[in-house]
């Protein structure tokens, strides 16, 4: 496993353009082959080939008329992308202009990938190719609110997975930025209700509504994610994961760890090696 390499949103051309346009050929000329993570989110319309990409662990296979979705912050890598042609949308988190595209983009489970229903196909080349055609404006010719617009028809077209769910209520919210902002100090449930005010059976509510989970095991598994991408990609030993994400010492972060996963941290660490 390689270290991840962290990439920051910058757009080639307009700097100031929060949605930038790629080919699958331009990827590969940039592709190294290694694990990256970046503060921008991935959308990418696959028109035919096959190939792969593995988002935090999970491998998902690339084929004609499907679509990949890529998140800020999600440790990824592309596979076998040789013969794969389509379109990658790079954006920042707030560049959907409407409500139901934001709560889209802000869903704390994005799909990773899925398969584009024939029905759907025409209207979802129809709204990619006229943002691709907008954003190939010259600099200044573009105002800067319309590749925004055909983002969000293009992600209400692509109809990912989990635009099907509920639009999140704002208690889950702020329950997610506030766990994302300290889970590496804070790991009880309990701290994040008393700082953002809430009762902790509302806060456990609306977290089981938005994401089946309780606001525990929600908090564990952010933690646990986090700990197998510094296990995995940084190759940190069980002493310094403790140091890096709060815990008082690397015993007691080897038994949390080891009570989520069923394995200790340095046994996960090899066999995802060998992986």
């Amino acid at each position: 496993m390689s270290v991840i390499r962290q990439m920051t949103y910058q757009p080639e051309e307009r700097r100031a353009a929060a949605v930038e346009t790629m080919t699958f050929s331009r990827l590969r000329e940039l592709n190294d082959g290694g694990t990256q993570r970046a503060d921008f989110h991935v959308l990418a319309v696959v028109d035919a080939g096959h190939g792969s990409v593995t988002v935090d662990f999970l491998h998902h296979p690339l084929k004609e008329r499907s679509a990949v979705w890529v998140p800020p912050g999600a440790v990824h890598r592309w596979d076998d992308i040789a013969d794969v042609a389509g379109h990658l949308v790079l954006f920042v988190p707030t560049a959907p202009v409407t409500h139901a595209t934001r709560e889209v983009v802000a869903s704390p489970d994005p799909a990773a990938h899925w398969s584009i229903p024939d029905a759907d196909w025409l209207f979802v080349d129809t709204a990619r190719n006229h943002l691709l055609l907008e954003a190939s404006a010259p600099p200044g010719e573009l105002p800067t609110e319309v590749p925004e617009i055909l983002l969000s028809a293009l992600i209400a077209r692509l109809r990912p997975s989990h635009a099907e769910a509920p639009f999140t209520h704002p208690v889950f919210r702020s329950f997610r930025s506030s766990v994302e902002a300290h889970f590496r100090h804070h790991h009880d449930a309990g701290y994040y209700a008393r700082a953002l005010g809430y009762a902790p059976r509302t806060l456990s509510r609306a977290v089981q509504r938005a994401t089946g989970r309780t606001a525990k095991a929600y908090i564990v598994d952010r933690i646990i994610l986090e700990a197998e991408r510094l296990l995995a990609h940084d190759r940190l030993t069980a002493a310094r994961c403790a140091a890096t994400l709060g815990f008082p010492d690397a015993s007691n972060f080897s038994a949390f760890f080891r009570k989520a996963t069923g394995l200790r941290p340095g046994a996960w660490q090899a066999a995802v090696a060998v992986d």
